[in-house]
């Protein structure tokens, strides 16, 4: 089968803003039809500086952004036409009701109007009963509903949730990846952005980190997970050590806090994770220590250890 033509293809592109700061370097990034792409980074990453320009909401420096073939700015209607998104805040005209605002947004593309739609749309986001509330009556969970319901009111193939469950309840979280499922079976290509991991491992079928303003690694869920499944178990020591010894060389082993405590770090998805054996192993060398405690890698932690290996 010949490769399919990316559905957004990003080349060169990058973003300085009038102040001198630069918050997209050089980004390329091909996003295939009908994936789920999670664009992770922790705030000031670049997320939404990129997210805002394949939108053709800001306009970039240097390079170029095609959605579906066609350029974001020399064919800014027709690309636009393409994408819906749904920005992180709360944006909406608070006294309209939720089926005249998501009708009016179908109307700003130039679609005709399909009231079968709009309610099939408002149907599925569990909005069918809030169809005559004005937007400012609702929660905020029913409001990040109707922004979503609003950008897909055009039909777009392709759809942006910049941050989607930030601040949203678990039961909303859950409806949002089951409506975002069904809506990548009907072939739409969905690309979210997060700082959770949690989401990326649940919903993502490829994952790219972006760290100041750079795409530094995509790679593939599934891979990325099998990367970072990492523990690590911290040591606290009753007595500093100058060096580790020899004895324990067998094991992934740091010391830190200035030779006050010991840092272990060992797979999740391992069989088994050598903990027993390495407290075995230190009691035989004579090393005691008063406390221990377990942490998991954040995405934090991630991007530093990512980050730090590139000079």
């Amino acid at each position: 089968m010949p490769p399919m033509t990316p559905i957004i293809a990003v080349s060169g592109l990058s973003k300085t803003y009038a102040s001198g700061f630069q918050a997209l370097k050089t980004v390329d990034l091909e996003i295939r039809q009908g994936e789920i792409f999670a664009l992770l980074g922790p705030n000031g990453a670049g997320k939404t500086t990129l997210i805002s320009i394949i939108c053709g909401l800001v306009n970039p420096s240097t390079g170029s952004v095609r959605a579906d073939g066609h350029d974001i700015v020399a064919e800014y209607r027709a690309a636009r036409a393409k994408i819906g998104l749904v920005p992180q805040e709360l944006t909406t005209d608070a006294f309209e009701t939720v089926r005249a605002t998501v009708s009016f947004s179908r109307g700003l593309f130039g679609k005709r109007k399909d009231p079968d739609l709009v309610e099939r749309v408002l149907k599925d986001l569990s909005l069918w009963d809030k169809r005559d509330t004005q937007i400012r009556r609702l929660s905020g969970g029913m409001k990040r509903r109707v922004m979503i319901a609003k950008a897909l009111a055009h039909e777009p193939r392709i759809l942006f949730l910049d941050e989607p469950t930030a601040g949203v309840d678990v039961e909303l979280r859950q409806d949002m990846w089951q409506l975002v499922r069904q809506l990548r079976e009907n072939g739409v290509t969905i690309i979210l952005t997060t700082h959770y991991i949690e989401e990326a491992e649940e919903m993502a079928d490829r994952v790219g980190v972006i760290s100041k303003g750079e795409i530094i690694l995509v790679e593939d869920k599934t891979e990325l997970m099998r990367k970072l499944g990492r523990k690590q178990l911290t040591l606290s020591l009753q007595t500093p050590l100058a060096a580790l010894p020899a004895s324990l060389a067998g094991y992934n082993l740091t010391l830190a806090a200035g030779g006050d405590e010991i840092v272990f770090t060992y797979d999740t998805k391992a069989e088994r994770t050598g903990i027993t054996a390495l407290l075995q192993a230190l009691g035989e060398a004579g090393i005691r220590f008063r406390d221990l405690n377990t942490s998991q890698s954040s995405l934090e932690d991630i991007f530093v250890s990512l980050v730090s290996g590139r000079s």
